[in-house]
């Protein structure tokens, strides 16, 4: 499965790629995922719980990052084995760009599967990674951009985590 798409976020591009080499945000954006440990040099090791039509499972794996142009572009990809349901790998290769006060996401993903998962068809298979892909630029983008102003005090507990990385950051 390939898709590719494009994303404007509303931060400077340097905020965005700090933002896409920070572990924290990588396992807040990775749909499903229990934890990540390692390093960007050294790549993560992930544990990534995902149920796709009616097979459940578990993945642990690795996430690496890699062909880093500093501030440009790198590649993420990842490799899973999820015991009797198969294993799952991918990548998506992210390009950013400037764009006006923001910054132009491009990215192209492709994804694999095989063992009982792969058996569910390839149409159940390609709608699920791109429901998958799309959920984690989603994620990433929100994380990023934040809202305009802070969310009401009696809002503030119940908000969406929005913008956790721009205000931690203090972008």
């Amino acid at each position: 499965m390939q898709m590719s798409d494009t994303r404007e976020i509303a931060a400077p591009p340097d905020m965005v790629w700090r933002a896409i080499l920070d572990p924290e945000v990588l396992r807040a954006c990775i749909p499903g995922c229990e934890s990540l440990s390692g390093s960007v040099a050294e790549g993560y090791q992930a544990v990534v719980k995902q149920k796709v039509g009616p097979v459940s499972a578990t993945f642990t794996g690795v996430v690496q990052l890699s062909d880093i142009v500093e501030g440009r572009s790198l590649r993420i990809s990842g490799e899973g084995k999820g015991g009797v349901a198969g294993f799952a790998k991918g990548g998506a290769d992210m390009v950013l760009e400037p764009a006006g006060d923001g910054t132009r996401l491009t990215y192209s993903v492709d994804a694999s599967v095989g063992g009982k998962i792969a058996q569910l068809g390839s149409r159940i298979i390609d709608g699920f990674a791109r429901k998958l892909a799309d959920e984690f630029f989603t994620r990433f983008q929100d994380a990023v951009e934040g809202p305009d102003e802070p969310p009401p005090a009696d809002e503030a507990e119940e908000a969406p985590k929005k913008g956790w990385f721009k205000r931690l950051t203090g972008g």
